[in-house]
């Protein structure tokens, strides 16, 4: 029989076995792109050294001795004082690195798919938080910084082949008019599912494109007045979330105390940062916008505060535990960024809106590794350039619409007719009387 999308969908089931087992393959990725991203905080570390002077025969050399029990790339190659940039250097090549994968792997998908491309690419936000965990705990055992690479980077081979058993989004090749090998996934879905060989064949896909038509692209957020300032407030906000977000996750290297448990701790503190935010955005009183305002400005604040204790008062007024809430504010805002932009655009310049906003991302993870190094003016420098980035990007939120339980706008049309606005107004009415 003929059947649309959907309709496929609910024979072969929705998310069943085949889903959930994909699923699990691509949220364990995370734990390898946690691993990458912040590599240099152990790699690139910087133990305790001491300058020895050597004897007047010598000339006058210097001597550094490193005292500590692990290896880095400082105590390879001396990279401190004047060398000291190096590090942070190599860190944000990983980032402009990223950048460039944004740029050229994100077009692609539209073009050659999704499982191709996705070898670059990531899922959940969670995993990621667990997986500097997991980094933390490898350092430990590891001392040496080579073995330690070397380890981290063996799960992406892995990764790499099981990347492999992901079979291609049938949504996708439904899109592109590839009808029978979307049929063929649906049919591989359902068996996965424990179902039986479906009887069913799609209808022809009415929603590409002519050959002469091009889809809405980046040149439409620029063109029209309402998405144009739209897209500024939230580059700088998706710019803010990833600069304070990896800027503090980088500075856990900075901080006294265990190494180890320090990017640890940055790293589990996120955990409870998404129950949270799941739970105010879906709150008629709170919102998207009102709980990413808040979420930002806190963050903000509990950098800025840090200024004002000192090392040694104690683990309750100790400038890492309000830093260790900072990185938490900031990483409920960051998963609060994802939904709240995907429903800010319209459908068909969706993908476009996100790949902007994403590649302002990549811009503060270039930056966001030389300003641990501000430290050398004052120990509360980078946190109070983190502080000021948060408060501003929140105030800035406070000129985006709400979206909680309002219609999303399918076309540019739509976003900009006053019919549009009136029905979004009274269906936000009448949702709000209901609750």
């Amino acid at each position: 029989m003929a059947a649309g999308l959907e309709e496929a969908f609910g024979a072969a089931g929705e998310f069943g076995g085949a889903q959930r087992r994909l699923t699990a393959l691509l949220v364990l990725l995370q734990v390898y792109v946690a691993c990458q991203s912040v590599l240099v905080v152990l790699v690139g570390a910087v133990p305790q050294y001491r300058v020895e002077r050597m004897a007047p025969a010598a000339g006058g050399a210097q001597r550094v001795r490193f005292m500590s029990n692990f290896t880095s790339i400082v105590t390879e190659w001396y990279l401190i004082e004047q060398e000291a940039y190096k590090v942070s250097l190599a860190s944000s090549l990983f980032f402009a690195g990223l950048l460039i994968g944004n740029i050229t792997f994100g077009p692609l998908s539209d073009k050659l798919g999704r499982k191709p491309v996705y070898i670059s690419g990531s899922l959940t936000n969670l995993m990621f938080a667990v997986g500097i965990a997991v980094y933390a705990l490898l350092g430990y055992y590891v001392r040496e910084w080579r073995y330690l690479a070397l380890v981290s980077n063996t799960l992406g081979v892995i990764f790499f082949f099981l990347s492999f058993m992901l079979p291609e989004s049938p949504r996708w090749l439904y899109s592109q008019g590839k009808t029978a090998e979307a049929e063929d996934v649906m049919q591989y879905i359902a068996l996965g599912n424990g179902k039986e060989r479906l009887n069913l064949k799609l209808k022809p896909s009415t929603g590409t494109l002519r050959k002469d038509e091009s889809p809405p692209g980046i040149l439409h957020l620029i063109k029209h007045p309402v998405l144009r300032w739209r897209t500024v407030i939230l580059m700088y906000i998706w710019y803010v979330c990833s600069f304070v977000y990896y800027g503090l996750t980088l500075n856990a290297g900075e901080l006294g105390g265990n190494l180890y448990l320090n990017v640890a701790l940055y790293g589990l503190v996120e955990v409870p940062a998404f129950p949270l935010c799941m739970f105010f955005i879906e709150k008629s009183w709170s919102g998207r916008r009102k709980t990413m305002m808040w979420f930002l400005i806190f963050a903000g604040f509990a950098c800025i505060f840090t200024m004002f204790l000192q090392k040694n008062a104690g683990l309750l007024l100790s400038p890492t535990l309000l830093a260790l809430c900072g990185k938490m504010m900031v990483s409920a805002a960051f998963n609060i960024a994802y939904i709240y932009t995907s429903e800010l655009y319209p459908t068909v310049l969706r993908n476009a809106g996100l790949g902007v906003c994403s590649m302002s991302c990549r811009f503060a993870g270039i930056l966001a590794p030389f300003v641990p190094t501000m430290k050398s003016l004052s120990p509360s420098v980078p946190f109070v350039v983190f502080g000021i980035s948060g408060l501003s990007a929140g105030f800035l939120t406070f000129l985006l619409p709400e979206t909680l339980n309002k219609p999303i706008a399918e076309s540019i049309e739509e976003l900009q007719s006053p019919k549009y606005r009136v029905l979004k107004d009274e269906k936000a009415n009448q949702l709000e009387e209901n609750t």
